[in-house]
Parts: C-alpha cells; structure tokens; sequence
C-alpha cells in the first residue's frame, strides 16, 4: 500500500478548496476589488495550511506506539470497548483543533484486519459522548506480536468528511500516513491494558512522531 500523502506540501484533498478560494481571490483582484481579495487570499492562505503535509521523523523500538494526530490529549482512561475489542483497553483521546496538522498516521506498525465507518451525529469533538455517538472511522490493526490496537477517527462539529487511504489487509509501518479528518475532530486509540503510557493528560503531541506508550 502506497503512502500516497507523500511529496506534495498539502494533501490531494485540499488541492480543490485551495483552487476555489485562490480562484476568488484572483477574481476580485482582477475587478479591483480590493477588500474582497485581500479576504479571499486569507482564506487561501489558511486553507493551505490546514491541510499542510508535513514530514515526521518516526521513532524506532519494538513495542513503541505513536501519536496518530497532531493535538492535546484530553483523556486517559481505561474502559470497555464495546464495539471492536470487545475488552478493557486503555483509550487515549487526543483532540485536534482547526489549527492543528489533520493529516492521520497509523500508531504501530502491524496488519489493519479490519476498517469499518459508521455514520453519526456531529457533536463538539471534545465532549465523552462523541467517541460513540459522532461520525467515525475505525481502524483495527493486529501487531506482529499479536497486540490489537483501535484506532478511531471521529469527525467533530464543524468537520463533515473523513478521509482513509488504507483497507483491511494492508500492512503498514508506524507513522503512516493514512487519512484525515476536515476541519475540527479527534482521534480515539484502545490499548491493550498494560500498555506504559508516556504521556498524561493536557500534553501537546504530534502524529507519527511523539511516543504516546509502549505495549508490553
């Protein structure tokens, strides 16, 4: 499976709102409408660097588990899985605010057995119920060890679409790139109980690179 985010500065996706925001833009600077192309080249500038690409230098180690996103961690806890696992992890959930990098990448390397969306409500990304009740996609992937990790991309208010570049049965490293979330969400990861977490709550993180825990 192809990491297809690589070598462009932003992501495919983000190509088209660019292109109609720039589009504007040059419009009103050719009617000589001054106020609206300046408005319109903000939003262009913005719209670039929401869905900027950024290149991470991805830790090595066995066992070691990576930030899947970019932003401050706001929950752990262990509970009940009720849906995948079916068992208690620990679930650590890490919310992603609209100035934060979207892109996504995969938290350990292994096999994703299975990815299943389940449409929902849009409620704000940092609220608990969100991780049942939102619109999501998850990833359930197997370590070569045999450690099943969960990883969610859950859409929040203001975001309506969820992009995944990956299918069951790919086998991917850690840090991949793997998908995105538009404009506002959270990212949801189950761990096997017993995983040594290296991060607490109110820690800032970034996908692919910050070592998030360690499976045992």
């Amino acid at each position: 499976m192809a990491d297809r985010a690589v070598g462009i500065p932003i992501v495919k996706e983000g190509i088209p709102f660019v292109g109609i925001t720039g589009g504007v833009t040059l419009l009103s600077g050719v009617m000589g409408w001054i106020v609206p192309a300046v408005i319109a080249g903000g939003f262009t500038l913005f719209t670039a660097w929401f869905f900027r690409n950024p290149s991470r230098v991805i830790p090595q180690g066995a066992n070691v588990v990576v930030a899947p996103g970019d932003g401050k961690v706001i929950a752990i806890e262990e509970e009940f899985e009720p849906r995948y696992l079916k068992e208690r992890s620990i679930r650590l959930t890490i919310f992603l605010n609209v100035f934060d990098v979207h892109v996504n990448r995969t938290p350990c390397e292994g096999l994703i057995e299975q990815v299943q969306y389940q449409p929902g409500a849009f409620l704000v990304a940092s609220k608990p119920e969100a991780t049942l009740r939102n619109e999501q996609n998850a990833l359930m992937m197997l370590t070569d060890k045999g450690a099943k990790v969960l990883c969610v991309q859950v859409a929040g208010l203001i975001a309506r679409r969820i992009v995944c570049w990956v299918a069951a049965g790919d086998r991917v490293p850690r840090g991949e790139r793997f998908g995105l979330i538009r404009f506002g969400s959270r990212m949801d990861t189950f761990l096997p109980l017993g995983t040594k977490m290296r991060v607490s709550v109110g820690d800032r993180v970034k996908g692919g690179e910050t070592i998030v825990g360690e499976l045992q």
